[in-house]
């Protein structure tokens, strides 16, 4: 995972905890969650949308 290994994580939770605090990591993670299931839906959603459109599929030929 983007050449992270579990030290490297480990270092990376533990700057997290002293930074923003104990209580404060999991609204971050869930606002994180949030975040990044509404680029997949929005991704999910365009690509729908393009293959739902003969227009585009035309203009993409050319």
């Amino acid at each position: 995972m983007f050449g992270l290994g579990w030290p490297e994580m480990g270092v990376i939770l533990l700057l997290a905890v002293l930074i923003f605090g104990p209580k404060k990591i999991p609204e971050l993670g869930k606002t994180l969650g949030q975040a990044l299931r509404g680029f997949k839906d929005e991704i999910k959603n365009d690509s729908e949308a393009e293959n739902d459109n003969p227009e585009v599929k035309k203009s993409d030929e050319n």
